[in-house]
């Protein structure tokens, strides 16, 4: 009995050293870093394992417990929004749940645009219309599903909901510009409201916990303000004015050594020094503009995706460039992206899948950038990836794969 045990225990956690359970990996910081990646990587072509037909959706794969979950949207015969469970070995279609949704005029409206939480076995999702879902993420049981807008007063944004669903103790929250509370707090067992705040409408940024001077702050970015609110209750800590263009915050918020980072298309990158409140510690309103990439940090230098010069490295202290790509690594357009991860920090060694469905092995460091590697994996997509061990699974509004990397 023992030594089962034990082996169900190594068994347990190597499983969960390869899995991606919500949006930018295990810590939602872009952090994969997986063991014994080969030194010959770059000349380790990607072997695909499977493909599967998929609808249409900008939301981010997640992968546990030997599972891959996404969101997708049907328009015939019937409009619906849809989950669906894939078998990470084999690509079978475990289960999968539908509801019926109306998009209408929702601008660029695809599909569902967040990634599934996977928590203590549950999924949880939010749909571009504002339905939230609880499920058994083995079964697909719904354990709750309710309506935001119809229930909580929740506005649809111009570009639907994109915020993925952040788990916090028992709580889920789900920023969707409720009526007097921009996130709202639900019980994640029984889906019930716990408490709402914030003055914002919904953005498109997903919340964030960070802890700043023994103090853990949700860090909700809005159209109107970076709000800081306390996650147990609500309570608004402290705002900080950043009227964004059609309402688009974004690219998450940086957090490192009591300075927060945003990042805006039209109106440029804001450092702020937190102490009781923030001030402004330096602003680019032109050179460093962020849109919807999730910027990565090491040793003091934050690599970013800027809307016309490509990824750029810049100090965060004091927002000095330290150079830019120039559009190389995913291509130059109106609305650029990549999804970037640290794929082994302590080498410098990141990897990207760019908006043309590639594949990219980059150094990065804050003198140069060197690229050491570039495959096709999937068609055109802004969709964030899973790299889970030593795989990686992508989609587009075509397909999800599978990749086996080394």
């Amino acid at each position: 009995m023992k030594k089962f045990f034990v082996a169900f225990l190594i068994s347990t956690l190597a499983s969960a050293a390869e899995d991606w359970p919500r949006w930018r990996g295990p810590n939602a910081d872009g952090g994969w870093n997986p063991k014994d990646i080969p030194a010959d990587i770059a000349r380790k072509e990607p072997v695909r394992l499977w493909k599967k037909e998929l609808s249409a959706g900008f939301g981010g794969v997640t992968t546990s417990n030997g599972r891959v979950y996404v969101m997708d949207r049907l328009k015939t015969p019937r409009e619906i929004e849809r989950i669906l469970c894939f078998d990470a070995e084999s690509g079978t279609n475990i289960w999968q749940h539908s509801w019926e949704v109306s998009y209408g005029s929702m601008d660029y409206g695809t599909g569902p645009r967040s990634s599934v939480n996977i928590t203590d076995g549950k999924a949880y999702a939010l749909g571009a219309t504002g339905v939230a879902l609880c499920l058994d993420a083995v079964t697909g049981q719904v354990m709750w599903q309710v309506d935001t807008v119809k229930t909580f007063g929740a506005k649809i944004p111009t570009w639907g909901f994109a915020a993925s669903p952040v788990i916090d103790g028992d709580r889920v929250l789900l920023h969707v510009g409720a009526k007097a509370g921009s996130v709202i707090a639900l019980d994640k067992t029984s889906g019930k409201e716990v408490w709402r705040g914030g003055p914002d409408p919904a953005g498109y940024c997903t919340p964030e916990i960070i802890s700043h001077a023994g103090t853990r702050q949700l860090i909700a970015w809005g159209p109107e303000h970076v709000q800081s609110l306390d996650p147990e209750s609500g309570q608004v800590n402290w705002l900080f004015p950043y009227k964004i263009t059609y309402g688009v915050s974004i690219a998450q918020p940086l957090y490192r050594d009591g300075i927060l980072l945003v990042s805006g298309y039209w109106h440029g990158a804001k450092a702020l020094q937190l102490g009781k409140s923030a001030t402004l510690l330096w602003e680019n309103q032109t050179a460093i503009c962020g849109l919807m990439s999730a910027p990565l940090y090491k040793d003091g230098v934050v690599y970013m995706l800027d809307k016309t010069r490509g990824l750029q490295a810049f100090e965060l202290k004091t927002g000095r460039i330290l150079w830019s790509d120039d559009n190389s690594l995913t291509p130059k357009e109106s609305n650029p992206q990549m999804s970037l991860v640290w794929m082994q920090e302590s080498t410098n060694l990141a990897a990207l899948i760019n908006a043309n469905g590639e594949l990219v092995y980059v150094t990065l460091k804050p003198d140069k950038r060197e690229e050491l590697a570039r495959w096709q994996i999937i068609g055109k997509t802004w969709a964030h990836p899973t790299f889970a061990g030593n795989r990686v699974f992508a989609r587009s509004d075509k397909e999800l794969s599978a990749w086996r990397l080394w």
